[in-house]
Formats: C-alpha cells, sequence, structure tokens
C-alpha cells in the first residue's frame, strides 16, 4: 500500500484508518463492499467532488514545474527550485492524481482512448485502465534488479542481461564519461549557487569537484587514437613530472570528501545519491593505477583492469552499474521516475505484449506536455531494451499516458510510440 501522507486531510467521503509503522505514517482506505475474491479501493462520488477543485488549484499553483531528475524544475527555462513548501505541494498534487485516476469517469476515458488501437495491423484492444491501486503506484526506477522485476524476468534471464550489459557499459570510455557528466552537473549547480562564497565548507566541496575533473582530464591518454596509435610510444617523461597521474583510490576519497561535504545540503541530495553510486564502483577499482608514462598498449591494459573489475563485481542490482547504462543509452544519468507505474498487458494468442506507463503534469502547455513525454519514453525504453537482452517471448510494444486536469484529449507520436494525453475532470 502506497504512502499517502500528505491526502489524509482530503479523505472526508472515504472510511480509512492510520497505522504507525517505521515512523511512517501510512493509509489504509476500507472496502465499501466485500466478496470472495480480492477487490480494489472504491471511494464515494463525493469524494472526487470534493478533490477535484483541490487537484485544479494545485495545478494551477504549480504551473510550469516538473519533477526531473529528482528535483523541482521550472519546464519553461531549466531553473532549478529548491523549495520545501513547493515540493509538498506536488507529492499532495500527484498523490491526489492517482486516486483520481481510479475513478469510473477517468477509467471509462482511459478505455476509449485507447480502444481500436491498431499495432502492426492488428486490432488488439487490452485493458489499459489502471484500475488497479498497485498499477497507479510510482515508481523510481534506479536498478536492473526493479526492471527484471517488473518484467518477471527469470534467474537464468539475469545472467544473461547482466554479463550482456556489463560488456558494454563497463567500457573504460563509458566509465569515465559517467564520472565526469556527474561531476560536472554538479560543478555547474554550485557555480549557479555561487558556492564559493557560502563558506569554508562548501568551499572545500568546490575544490574537490574541481580536483575530481582535474585528476580525469590529466589522464587523457587515448584521445589522440589513429590508425597507427598501437604504435605510439610513451609519453616522454619531463623533468619535475612525477611519471604517474595516480590511481583511482584517490578519486574514492575524493568522493568520500566530498559526499561529506554535500550530505547536510538539501539542494544536493539527488547529487549525492549519485556520488553514492559511482562511489561503489570505485572502490571495485581503487587498487587500479593510472600510469602516463606507459605506451599505448600499457594504458590499454589499465583499461582493461576496470573494465574487468567493475563487469565482475557490479551485481543485478547495483545502482551503479545501472548508472553506467542509462549514460550507455542516453548520454546523461539523469533519474528515470515513473508517476504510475502501469504494467504489461496483452499476450493471450498474440504474440505482442503492450507495456503502458503514466506521468502525471501540472499543464497542457507544448512544453509542459512534451518535456513528461520525453522523460516517461526514457523510461519504458529501458524496460523494451531489458526485455529483450534477457530473449523474452513476444514483442513488447510501448505505449505513454500523461495526465493533466483540463487538458484537450489526444495523441502523440514519439520515436514510433504512442503518448495518449487525459484530461481529468469530474
Amino acid at each position: 500500500m502506497m504512502v499517502y501522507r500528505h491526502v489524509q486531510k482530503f479523505l472526508t467521503g472515504a472510511k480509512c484508518f492510520e497505522y504507525k509503522r517505521n515512523r511512517v505514517i501510512h493509509l489504509n482506505l476500507r472496502l465499501f463492499h466485500s466478496s470472495g475474491e480480492t477487490q480494489e479501493e472504491v471511494l464515494p462520488i463525493e469524494w472526487y467532488e470534493k478533490v477535484f477543485p483541490k487537484i485544479t488549484e494545485l495545478s494551477h499553483q504549480l504551473k510550469h514545474v516538473d519533477m526531473i531528475d529528482g528535483r523541482l524544475v521550472n519546464v519553461n527555462d531549466g531553473s532549478v527550485i529548491v523549495d520545501e513548501y513547493i515540493e509538498n505541494k506536488m507529492h499532495t498534487l500527484k498523490s491526489l492524481v492517482r486516486f483520481f485516476v481510479g475513478s469510473p469517469s477517468v477509467q471509462q476515458k482511459v478505455s476509449e482512448n485507447v480502444k481500436g488501437l491498431l499495432v502492426d495491423g492488428k486490432c488488439r484492444n487490452p485493458v489499459v485502465s489502471f484500475s488497479k491501486s498497485s498499477e497507479r503506484e510510482p515508481m523510481l526506477v534506479d536498478s536492473l534488479a526493479k526492471v527484471s522485476n517488473f518484467l518477471n524476468v527469470s534467474a537464468q534471464q539475469r545472467k544473461v542481461v547482466r554479463f550482456t550489459i556489463c560488456q558494454q557499459v563497463t567500457q573504460h570510455r563509458i566509465w569515465r564519461a559517467a564520472l565526469e557528466e556527474i561531476l560536472n552537473e554538479l560543478k555547474s549547480e554550485m557555480d549557479l549557487l555561487n558556492y564559493n562564497c557560502l563558506g569554508k565548507g562548501n568551499n572545500m566541496g568546490y575544490q574537490i569537484v574541481s580536483s575530481c575533473l582535474k585528476f580525469l582530464s590529466d589522464m587523457d591518454t587515448s584521445s589522440e587514437h589513429d590508425s597507427t596509435s598501437w604504435m605510439r610510444l610513451a609519453p616522454a617523461k619531463r623533468v619535475g613530472y612525477p611519471p604517474t597521474c595516480g590511481g583511482w583510490e584517490d578519486v574514492l576519497e575524493m568522493f568520500h570528501d566530498l559526499i561529506q561535504c554535500l550530505k547536510s545540503e538539501k539542494w544536493s541530495v539527488h547529487h549525492v545519491g549519485k556520488l553514492e553510486a559511482m562511489k561503489e564502483g570505485l572502490s571495485q577499482i581503487k587498487d587500479v593505477s593510472i600510469d602516463k608514462s606507459l605506451g599505448y598498449k600499457d594504458v590499454q591494459h589499465q583499461e582493461s583492469l576496470v573494465q574487468k573489475k567493475l563487469s565482475n563485481t557490479l551485481g543485478h542490482s547495483s545502482r551503479c552499474l545501472f548508472t553506467l547504462l542509462l549514460y550507455y543509452l542516453y548520454g546523461h544519468v539523469r533519474d528515470i521516475e515513473v508517476d504510475i507505474r502501469g504494467g504489461i498487458y496483452g499476450g493471450g494468442g498474440e504474440s505482442a505484449f503492450l507495456l503502458s506507463m503514466g506521468r502525471i503534469l501540472t499543464s497542457d502547455e507544448e512544453e509542459m506536455v512534451w518535456s513528461g513525454m520525453k522523460q516517461l519514453d526514457r523510461a519504458l525504453r529501458v524496460f523494451k531494451f531489458v526485455w529483450e537482452i534477457a530473449g523474452m517471448k513476444g514483442v513488447l510494444e510501448l505505449q505513454g499516458h500523461l495526465w493533466c486536469v483540463g487538458a484537450m484529449d489526444r495523441t502523440l507520436t514519439y520515436r514510433g510510440n504512442i503518448f495518449f494525453v487525459h484530461g481529468i475532470s469530474l
């Protein structure tokens, strides 16, 4: 059962009770009917009538605001919003909308919108109404284990998935580029916040980021590859310069210190999460040295050691491995957040399955719709990527759903996949 901390005061039309467990308030809804079968929660129509004005009000207040990469962002200018009050409003809105999507009127509208969808020339009408509460739960996609659990990938298939992905994403160029991506994103935000003026401790964090980036830049020995690069001699040793650039253990220590500097800062929570994910990988390669005085072949050997150690030690549930996968697929490491997790539908006599997931928007404006659609597309494609590598039976089609108060019902196509925009109304 999901946690609806912000919904409690709006559930005046439902019979409910609370209980505390692990210091978290959970909200359960009593059923208005009973039978021998498991039933979904049912709310009276009066509840939706009372809640709809609140959803409308919150949508208006949060217009242009979206949750991207774990942070509130103004979609119009890309600026990051650090405001706990606004963040609570966003969580409240999305919690209420998840309940509202379960209303009979919204479910009927969703079914009508997807009815008659043609897939490969065949008419297939899977039940995609998101009527079950489990289908309306949010999901942070941050590991292969979560993806495999969702797709019901077998233990044997997971071994194939992990082995295949590791061969690609643990390559030295991917590993290093992902580190640089995370550090550059952090440095850019520090610059925007004028981080150097915020005190001695924070200034230390900025210096550590700069040192890490310089370390990665100094180890660039493979940028001059050409057809005869295998013949390249070791660089000439210069007086006053040590032969080695250091080792990955140095970066591991810097990451540890950087996390300590940032963990108390509210604005940097999502940055700390990414640093901790990559720290897992750094701890596995800390004994690999980096020596620029070596020739190209020896440098290749150092890089292959990094890939070998990461491939052998990063498990299926590793956030570090998943971070590398995100960079491999998309060129960046932004979090993948799904507001409404949906499920896999179809199968039966057809060999095709349909993966449907949803996102909740605060406005129907073009920038907001395209932002939500692109984020949802990233999530859908990760699941299809794993599905295909695992060799699952049948073709997995992708379908996205976007909900917004007052939106005009329509369909959009992005990267060959269908996305439905659903207006929320009574």
